[in-house]
């Protein structure tokens, strides 16, 4: 099924992008695009995080082995085994998971350049060893689900945090900051730190974050690496698979159709921006999409600063 329920082109079109990125392939079904809408569609329990994750760092390096990097997270969790040999208490376990990943390995986060892009590569961040709190967080969740811990990721404004819940207690763990363990009721202490204590915390704040949570939370932080640096054709990427998420998302429709018209794709433009207008009555910004459209028509790129995408 075309993942833009709106878009008349055909099906292979919309991953064009992908496939001409990586060159000759033997079918359209095995390009990374393809196989990350299948794995989106698979059910919570059945999605492999890891996987779709290194399926988004395919397109930026088209020779990368997926099976190795799972090999390598697989790796990891036999170190943490190898080291307790039958010690199987979880908090145990949770312990030797954070020194493995954050002594042994050296793992941090990445303050220095918290936009490179490579923050964003699930390969990179096990190669180099740096990344933001959402993909180091990603590998604390993958080690501890294969060593049967009990793990969530946590939709928590500002640093994405994990949530180990155990039988008497629940904990929060930051693995942008060593993976440091806190009790849950420290989650106001934790959010003073990010906002100096204007934002109060929500029982939303701490809500269970699922695979495609952060997944989306991801390519969301990816599209807005290359919108900064004005690198159009990635940012279109990172949000054609947020589509592949949520294909009626009313503000990534317009950060499509405002990309295309940037890289001068001005009919593809035009029609996703009608598309967006008439699915989005009433948006507070109609009148500048209707500028932009009425200079599309008219052959010239507009000149918008991208702002809000």
């Amino acid at each position: 099924m075309c993942p833009f329920p709106r878009d008349r082109r055909p099906v292979p079109q919309l991953f064009a992008q992908s496939e001409a990125s990586l060159g000759p392939v033997s079918s359209p079904t095995l390009t990374p695009r393809r196989l990350l809408a299948d794995e989106i569609a698979r059910s919570e329990w059945e999605m492999n995080l890891a996987r779709a994750l290194l399926l988004v760092a395919k397109e930026e390096y088209p020779q990368l082995s997926v099976e190795l990097y799972l090999a390598r997270l697989d790796q990891l969790a036999e170190e943490v085994k190898d080291r307790l040999a039958d010690e199987t208490a979880p908090l145990v376990l949770l312990d030797e998971l954070i020194k493995t990943l954050y002594v042994r390995r050296k793992m941090s986060g990445n303050q220095k350049a918290f936009y490179d892009p490579r923050n964003c590569f699930l390969n990179d961040v096990l190669d180099r060893g740096l990344g933001i709190p959402l993909t180091l967080g990603i590998v604390m969740l993958e080690v501890g689900w294969r060593l049967g811990l009990p793990l969530e990721g946590v939709s928590f404004p500002g640093p994405f945090l994990i949530r180990y819940k155990g039988n008497a207690l629940d904990l929060l763990l930051d693995p942008f900051d060593g993976g440091k363990v806190h009790f849950e009721d420290e989650a106001q202490e934790v959010l003073d730190g990010v906002y100096g204590g204007v934002v109060q915390l929500k029982d939303s704040f701490l809500r269970k974050a699922d695979r495609r949570d952060m997944l989306q939370r991801l390519l969301t932080h990816l599209k807005g690496v290359y919108v900064n640096v004005g690198d159009h054709e990635r940012a279109l990427a990172a949000v054609e698979r947020i589509l592949l998420l949520t294909p009626t998302a009313p503000a990534e429709n317009r950060s499509r159709g405002v990309l295309l018209a940037r890289m001068g794709r001005h009919d593809e433009a035009v029609e996703q921006l009608d598309d967006y207008l008439r699915d989005s009555p009433g948006a507070a910004n109609t009148r500048r999409v209707e500028a932009m459209l009425r200079d599309l028509r008219a052959g010239i790129t507009p000149a918008d600063d991208l702002e809000g995408l």
